[in-house]
């Protein structure tokens, strides 16, 4: 069992906690294994209509755990080495595996949100903060970069020259401001509670919709029309003639809300 990560579900709604709130929620080794882990197993759940990540105490992640990971020097590169069938090692997949959910993901940021922690916040769908969060790319301030899928996860979110200045300055932000960048989603005083609405939200929706959307966007966000326009095509028609969008159209014809089925099973391209 996870020592430092905690889940529970409840409505279908996940959320995945980090739990080491004396450290900052600071994340260790065995935490990235376990982030990864904890997503990987959500994947199979096809009731699972939501997840939100943030963290317990007075922090949502400080980062990394310098003190604990350069004591594990073999440890270290062990998970430095990529699956060549995902393309990630640990420390790109405890991120990049909430991006590979079929179903929409919320971090719920308090207090420190730096390095190591900024990223996992970074693969979420959404992110809410509280204003007076401390969001920072930390890395800079230790003379290495920002490589848990953070790169990648800022060029998706903000333009090259913030994303530039984030990592080059190491420069701490509030909530607000991150919020101003385009890196926040929305700010709330509550962000776990505000994330809770925003799941519920989305829970009364067609999960296979959910799903397609996700993969959709994520899958051309950065790719040409020609493209697009093919992967909207392989999304709808699977959507059009299954059943849960018979039962949006029959609910929304008796002006009720649908009941859906679980998530159907999906082969993608």
């Amino acid at each position: 069992m996870p020592r430092h990560i905690t889940t529970t579900i409840q409505d279908g709604i996940a959320h995945v906690r980090l739990a080491r709130p004396d450290k900052l929620n600071a994340l260790t080794l065995e935490m990235l294994d376990d982030l990864a882990a904890t997503a990987h197993g959500l994947r199979s759940d096809r009731r699972l209509r939501a997840v939100i990540i943030s963290g317990e105490g007075d922090s949502f992640c400080a980062g990394l755990d310098f003190g604990s990971a350069m004591k594990e020097p073999v440890g270290i590169m062990r998970r430095f080495v990529p699956r060549p069938w995902r393309g990630t090692n640990t420390f790109q997949e405890a991120p990049w595996a909430f991006r590979r959910l079929p179903v929409p993901v919320i971090a719920a940021v308090h207090g420190h949100c730096l390095g190591g922690g900024l990223q996992i916040a970074l693969g979420a769908d959404f992110r809410i903060s509280h204003p007076d969060a401390t969001w920072s790319v930390l890395e800079g301030k230790w003379g290495i970069i920002p490589d848990m899928s953070g790169v990648h996860a800022l060029s998706e979110i903000v333009g090259i020259d913030v994303a530039k200045r984030l990592t080059m300055t190491a420069d701490k932000i509030s909530g607000a401001r991150a919020h101003e960048l385009g890196l926040v989603t929305e700010v709330a005083d509550d962000p776990v509670a505000e994330a809770l609405d925003l799941a519920e939200q989305l829970a009364t929706r067609s999960p296979d919709a959910l799903a397609a959307t996700k993969r959709l966007f994520d899958g051309t966000w950065t790719r040409g029309a020609r493209h697009t326009f093919a992967r909207e095509r392989w999304e709808q028609l699977p959507l059009l003639f299954g059943p849960n969008a018979a039962r949006a159209r029959a609910a929304n014809a008796r002006k009720v809300q649908p009941e859906f089925l679980p998530r159907q099973r999906r082969l993608v391209p």
